[in-house]
């Protein structure tokens, strides 16, 4: 069971377990580490497929044109595919491909029954319509989320793939007994991507938490987020969320990225939030090794919606 730990200022933070330590920030705070959660998903998934004798549960990516960090993205994302013992396919295509070609390309791991899950990396060069493809993707396979149909069922609280960035939210704030019933909880960013389905997530029975949907034009933001047990940040500005926006010993997870001229920047002032926080996701190294870590776990539940695994 869960242990009260003080936090910052006297605040009572939630603690997973009653032996384990987490590292924490030189202000106290926890450190919600995402790379240390994702490799534990990528090592249990790995565990379970060992156990049922290694069935070739298989995700396919299709990139198109030859952005650096979108390669980046999706190698990183096929190295966590071997280590979990899954099988990878990649289709790669020239920038100049026409919509007819890449929706012809997406049809095809559509139809294949050996293909479990299909990630469409996105954006797609100009002059693509994005959307066409990814109604192109049964809502089985469409283990980023992204499709209305995926994102229906979300709303209607019926079975299907999350958004892997949210999800891997969620599974943070567990793994780091973050408490969510009866808290505030306030979500900066309103996209489909991030931000709707996070509010969604967190006011979903059994999670409790109440949710508020905020964003750049909301009146006041920082009194508004000073009221919140938890601040997911995803509104892609750089060190939107300073010291002044956080209740002491609240839990904040930086989903936010910006490229900026000192590099790539979070949501958070991490130096300034780290000492009033009773939890902060690094960046690097916090929400986004959990998105592939629940495109993981996604691919998986794509082969057991499909037949291809028990359960």
């Amino acid at each position: 069971m869960p242990r009260a730990d003080r936090g910052p200022a006297g605040a009572s933070f939630s603690r997973v377990t009653n032996s384990e330590e987490f590292e924490r920030t030189p202000g106290g705070a926890v450190i919600m580490d995402g790379k240390r959660l994702r490799d534990e998903i990528v090592a249990g998934i790995r565990t379970k497929l060992d156990g049922l004798g290694n069935p070739a549960v298989c995700l396919a990516t299709v990139l198109v044109g030859d952005d650096k960090p979108s390669q980046i993205y999706v190698r990183n994302k096929h190295k966590k595919v071997e280590e979990a013992a899954m099988v990878s396919r990649h289709v790669g295509l020239p920038a100049d491909v026409s919509q007819g070609e890449l929706e012809a390309a997406v049809t095809d791991l559509a139809q294949d029954p050996n293909v479990h899950g299909i990630l469409v990396q996105l954006p797609l060069p100009e002059g693509l319509d994005a959307e066409r493809v990814l109604d192109l993707l049964p809502p089985e396979k469409d283990v980023d989320g992204l499709t209305e149909r995926s994102m229906g069922r979300l709303v209607r609280g019926r079975d299907g793939h999350v958004p892997c960035t949210p999800l891997g939210v969620m599974r943070l704030m567990e793994r780091y007994g973050v408490e969510t019933s009866g808290k505030s909880a306030v979500v900066i960013g309103r996209s489909t991507l991030v931000g709707l389905p996070q509010v969604l997530l967190l006011g979903r029975k059994g999670v409790d938490a109440t949710a508020t949907l905020a964003h750049s034009r909301t009146t006041d933001l920082a009194a508004v987020c000073r009221e919140a047990d938890i601040i997911v940040a995803a509104a892609g500005m750089a060190g939107l969320v300073t010291a002044e926006f956080v209740k002491p010993g609240a839990a904040v997870l930086d989903v936010g990225i910006s490229r900026t001229a000192d590099g790539i920047q979070g949501d958070v002032h991490f130096e300034s939030v780290q000492a009033v926080a009773g939890a902060i996701t690094p960046m690097p190294g916090g929400t986004g090794p959990m998105t592939i870590g629940c495109l993981m776990e996604n691919t998986l539940s794509a082969a057991r919606m499909l037949g291809a695994l028990p359960g």
